[in-house]
């Protein structure tokens, strides 16, 4: 499934992970994210990856939605409106603060379902991320100082 996301995200290049490593986040010890799948007739469709973040500004934690995914000939059937409220129901449950996520600018239907849903596109903001070489460059800035 997780293969599938990323060829329609159009980026197969970026997929380095492996199942016994998302077993141990979603299933080990210490779970870092939590899935729900979708079934139709026995077979897996679709799954959504989501893990705890928080909001300073509303001083509550909230979900973040990291994958939404369906497979394509099962689209358009109310499994990805199923799975989002679902999360929404999950979110209130818990007392959360919100549900977010974010969206390729180019999946304009998926802007569309998302904002029927009730979801707010946010122009102003953008993600940043750092992983690998990077991310291993900026645990040493200042690494005599740490902070640790």
């Amino acid at each position: 499934m997780i293969q599938a996301l990323a060829e329609y995200e159009k980026l197969s290049h970026s997929v380095t992970g492996n199942p016994d490593a998302l077993g141990e986040h979603l299933f080990g010890n210490r779970p870092y994210a939590e899935a729900i799948v979708a079934q139709w007739q026995d077979k897996i469709v679709g799954f959504a990856l989501f893990f705890l973040n928080y909001s300073t500004f509303l001083t509550k934690p909230g979900i973040y939605l990291e994958d939404l995914f369906v497979l394509p000939p099962y689209r358009r059937q109310g499994i990805a409106k199923a799975m989002l409220s679902y999360l929404g129901q999950l979110a209130v449950a818990r007392d959360l603060g919100r549900l977010e996520w974010s969206v390729l600018d180019w999946n304009q239907s998926a802007i569309s379902f998302y904002q029927q849903m009730g979801a707010t596109v946010l122009p102003d903001w953008r993600i940043c991320r750092v992983t690998g070489e990077a991310l291993n460059n900026l645990a040493t800035i200042n690494s005599e100082e740490s902070l640790l």
